[in-house]
């Protein structure tokens, strides 16, 4: 196998260096494994393989394995993601989370997350999860209307999403959470609507919003580009994005970040490690990590069967690996921390890179208050409303 140093020497911001073993405290799992793959997702899955799902598991445990001979786990969240980690058969999810759950830190809460879709949890799956320590679930329902299911090519029936949140709770998982898709060819204001309505029926605790993308190299994107479908009018997405904000406040739930909101303490600790540009550890086919101690980013190769041949043959199944300068890791805390409502806090961004934000991005900061995009004040750089609805060009800023 493979070896990582146990310590090494690693520079901080003005060139000292100090010797000691990174502590890891966030941990992601990728499952590439999906029964089918939806039309508009990007992001690394493949079609579910019996014959591959054995080789995974043991691979990832051994990648992990190899993280351990090199760093101090101290671990408070965990998300185990794909694809549909609910796809694995109970043993083999219950053998892949329980090594994970032995890497946390017993003295602080956990919180375990894994991703599901609808219909892939039945009662043994769930009690694999409950064994194992999952204790919140994120249900990928997208929609409660047949006719954009269709649109999006999930295989779901809507019925089938209460009935997958019901096997979670009776199973012990209390802390739920459904994300969906606004903006689907052919919705309307009013059937989005209708939309956050089935959500909310089903008292969870946290709800990821997105407006849909076409991402080049996707089916919708080919049917885009062909005209077997029209995207929604950039006004109406604007509408129902912001339709979303006021239902959703309205009924207890907190806006935190630009697509996601929850009921009071139920935030999704482990994303928001990414959004405030904090280490974590990633692994799997295509899985990226971040070691902020030393500012080092990277991510394995996005193929199962080459990610499995590496582990087997003792090499690392990394492709990419860069060491951020300090200002780069300041453009990343920029565009990250500005998607959570509170927004950038000036004495922490000052305290982490030794400079202040206004400093460091005058020309932006400026450029974008001026526009209206963002709300500057001596404690704080956040979005406005009309911020959160051009997130993207103000991201673009800082990238």
């Amino acid at each position: 196998m493979y070896a990582m140093p146990p310590t090494e020497s690693y520079k901080l911001g003005h060139g000292a260096t100090t010797a000691f073993t990174p502590r890891i405290r966030s941990l992601y799992a990728h499952v590439p494994f999906c029964h089918t793959i939806c039309g508009y997702c990007d992001f690394y899955s493949e079609v579910f393989d019996k014959q591959a799902i054995g080789p995974l598991v043991d691979s990832l445990l051994a990648e992990l394995a190899c993280y351990e001979t090199a760093h101090a786990f101290s671990v408070d969240t965990i998300f185990v993601g794909g694809g549909t980690p609910t796809t694995l058969p109970p043993e083999l999810l219950q053998k892949l989370l329980t090594k994970l759950a032995s890497l946390a830190d017993r003295n602080l809460p956990l919180e375990f997350t894994s991703e599901a879709n609808p219909a892939t949890v039945t009662p043994e799956v769930a009690a694999a999860l409950v064994n194992s320590g999952v204790n919140r679930v994120s249900i990928g329902a997208q929609s409660f209307d047949a006719g954009e299911l269709q649109v999006l090519e999930r295989i779901h029936r809507p019925p089938q999403v209460a009935e997958t949140i019901r096997i979670a709770r009776a199973a012990g998982i209390d802390n739920v959470s459904i994300d969906l898709i606004f903006a689907v060819p052919g919705q309307s204001l009013a059937s989005w609507m209708r939309n956050l309505d089935a959500a909310l029926a089903l008292n969870t605790d946290h709800l990821s919003c997105y407006g849909l993308t076409f991402e080049p190299g996707t089916p919708l994107h080919r049917q885009l580009s062909e005209g077997r479908v029209r995207k929604v009018d950039e006004d109406l997405e604007a509408e129902m994005y912001e339709a979303t904000i006021e239902r959703l406040a309205r009924e207890g739930y907190r806006q935190y970040e630009v697509s996601n909101f929850a009921r009071p303490g139920r935030e999704c600790r482990h994303n928001l490690r990414y959004w405030n540009n904090d280490g974590y550890l990633g692994i799997g086919p295509s899985a990226c990590g971040f070691l902020a101690d030393r500012g080092l980013r990277y991510r394995n190769v996005p193929d199962t069967a080459a990610y499995v041949r590496a582990i087997r043959a003792g090499k690392s199944p990394q492709i990419e690996s860069e060491a951020l300068s300090r200002e780069a890791q300041m453009r990343d805390a920029a565009w990250l921390g500005l998607r959570q409502n509170r927004g950038i806090d000036r004495a922490t961004f000052r305290e982490r890179y030794a400079q202040d934000f206004v400093d460091a991005f005058p020309a932006a900061v400026e450029e974008l208050r001026l526009d209206g995009l963002l709300e500057v004040d001596d404690a704080t750089i956040r979005l406005t409303r009309r911020g959160l609805l051009l997130g993207n060009h103000v991201a673009a800023r800082f990238l």
